[in-house]
């Protein structure tokens, strides 16, 4: 292969890496706000179907343990302070790739003029 055809394949491959890297980084905050999604309705059920004095049985894994409401909202609410943590780092982490990969395709283009 000639050091045409090897920049042509390094360019190519790099570019492959960083499109890959902010396809997987999306999916992340994706997969975080369907879950976040899944806490939200939980929320939203423990605030109006149940009455304060209810236990609820809550899903840990593959077995099903029993909490009193209160200590059960506040579980979720924390773990929904988490996931709004790790969406923004994961946004902000997106736009950095995202110019990363911006800037590869234009510096080739700019060299290619």
């Amino acid at each position: 292969m000639d050091a045409g055809s090897q920049r042509v394949l390094d360019y190519l491959t790099e570019v492959e890496e960083a499109a890959e890297e902010v396809i997987t980084t999306k999916q992340q905050i994706v997969d975080l706000d369907l879950k976040r999604n899944r806490n939200r309705e939980a929320l939203n059920a423990l605030k109006h179907e149940l009455s304060d004095s209810e236990n609820v049985k809550v899903c840990f894994g593959n077995m099903f343990i029993e909490f009193d409401k209160s200590k059960t909202k506040g579980m979720v609410q924390k773990d929904q302070e988490q996931l709004d943590k790790e969406i923004n780092n994961l946004r902000r982490e997106l736009k950095t790739k995202f110019n990363h990969l911006n800037e590869i395709q234009g510096c080739v283009a700019e060299g290619e003029t």
